[in-house]
């Protein structure tokens, strides 16, 4: 009996210790996020710098650094088609300080063209706040003798041997776009991936490749000024900053209207409070006129949208590029 006392009397002890250090815990992890942020913020982009999500991060920065009274650091960690800065924000702490500029090639296609990602697009993440679309666009060099898509097609058949495309990187949407592209077609094309989209868009411009499916935004002035021809977007409709570009959809090409989203997004686990104060200081930046319209005049397509509502955009387009992945045989 007096064992069993004994026993009993440990493990009652064990539990109050347990309880105790768990409550200790709770007090430490509530006090922190309360003192948030204490120290810089950082923002991890997938893309070398001049891409659309490191575009996004540099306006966003100074914004958000105003807003929370901290620094807000910008970290471009580029390679293995977004993979390799996705996974570094999946990997790091859940205490707000490491954020990723999340968009489409991270999130919607490198998992489904990786057979270890080392990170799940939707159980890795708390998904905060989406900030807008960009408009993908296919970009011509002017000895190119087309002036619309279909006569790039008929260019593209005529040539002896496959025509090189160059995208931003492999697993982009421009590489996925452009692997479609050419399978729905029946073209023969090549895709020629670059380390971002500043070296693919100086090829492009010194003739060295033809042909380019890149982001809209970087590419507007240069097609105002006649250094790029730009054919079509692949969007649902024709976007403002571009109003003489027509749209895939209106071509009868509507299979190929894709949506390159950029947000913001934080290591799952985040503490609710953190993660609703973060979303919010987001989205109230994304709703003032300036910052819209920042964005808007290099060809962003700018929307409010709730975390939830961000969440199943991701989980639905990782399913749709998953699938067209699997059609045109894509890889990394």
């Amino acid at each position: 009996m007096r064992d069993t006392g004994r026993r009993s009397f440990i493990q009652g002890l064990a539990g109050v210790s347990a309880a105790g250090m768990l409550g200790a815990a709770w007090h430490v992890r509530a006090a922190q996020t309360q003192a948030w942020p204490a120290r810089p913020i950082k923002l991890v982009v997938t893309f070398p710098p001049g891409g659309s999500s490191d575009i996004v991060a540099r306006v966003l920065a100074p914004a958000l650094a105003e807003k929370l009274g901290q620094s807000v650091v910008i970290d471009n960690k580029p390679g293995a088609g977004s993979s390799i800065g996705a996974q570094i924000v999946a990997h790091s702490a859940n205490d707000g300080y490491t954020l990723l500029v999340s968009n489409s090639a991270a999130l919607s296609i490198a998992p489904s063209l990786l057979q270890s990602p080392g990170y799940d697009p939707l159980r890795s993440f708390e998904h905060l706040a989406y900030i807008g679309a960009v408009p993908t666009v296919f970009a011509v060099h002017p000895s190119v003798p087309a002036n619309s898509l279909s006569e790039l097609v008929s260019w593209i058949k005529e040539q002896p041997a496959p025509v090189a495309f160059g995208s931003g990187g492999a697993a982009s949407v421009g590489h996925l776009v452009g692997e479609q592209f050419a399978q729905t077609l029946k073209l023969s094309m090549e895709h020629v991936p670059y380390r971002g989209a500043g070296p693919m868009r100086a090829d492009l411009l010194s003739g060295h490749i033809k042909l380019a499916i890149d982001a809209l935004p970087q590419n507007i002035a240069l097609h105002k000024q006649g250094r790029l021809k730009l054919l079509a977007l692949t969007s649902s409709r024709r976007v403002a900053q571009a109003p003489t570009v027509p749209s895939v959809a209106e071509l009868g090409l509507a299979q190929l209207v894709s949506e390159n989203f950029v947000g913001i997004s934080a290591p799952a686990g985040l503490p609710r409070a953190l993660a609703e104060r973060i979303a919010s200081a987001v989205r109230q930046i994304s709703a003032r006129p300036e910052f819209a319209q920042t964005l808007e005049a290099q060809g962003f397509v700018t929307r409010d949208m709730e975390s939830k509502a961000f969440t199943q955009l991701i989980a639905d387009q990782h399913l749709a590029w998953g699938d067209i992945a699997k059609k045109t045989g894509a890889k990394l």
